[in-house]
């Protein structure tokens, strides 16, 4: 079993930044996939962006030139840094981690972009 720790979150006005963080509670296979993800109201879950092991990114059309995501795969640990946010962003973020054929959730953490 693989716990996801997440950090994090809040209130912020729009245009404002906020860095999420995750940490696997363990080390896991050297192939990975970590990614963010979230969930507004009243729709799906969707992805933000994930890193795999070698550092390769994949974004949401939604954030690109917005969020940064980044990963340490000594500590298996990825951050996403949230930058011009809008009250679009508002949601449930999740960490997930991919390897093989497994994959577990972090519990998330509420970000919440509003005047």
């Amino acid at each position: 079993q693989v716990q996801l720790v997440e950090s994090g979150g809040g209130l912020v006005q729009p245009g404002g930044s906020l860095r999420l963080s995750c940490a696997a509670s363990r080390s896991i296979s050297s192939f990975y996939v970590m990614g963010w993800y979230r969930q507004a109201p009243g729709k799906q879950r969707e992805l933000v962006a994930s890193i795999n092991n070698g550092g390769l990114t994949n974004y949401a059309d939604s954030v690109k030139g917005r969020f940064t995501i980044s990963g340490d795969s000594a500590k298996y640990t990825v951050h996403l840094q949230m930058n011009s946010l809008k009250p679009d962003d508002t949601a449930v973020y999740y960490c997930k981690i991919a390897f093989g054929s497994r994959s577990y959730w972090g519990q998330g953490t509420q970000v919440t972009v509003s005047s």
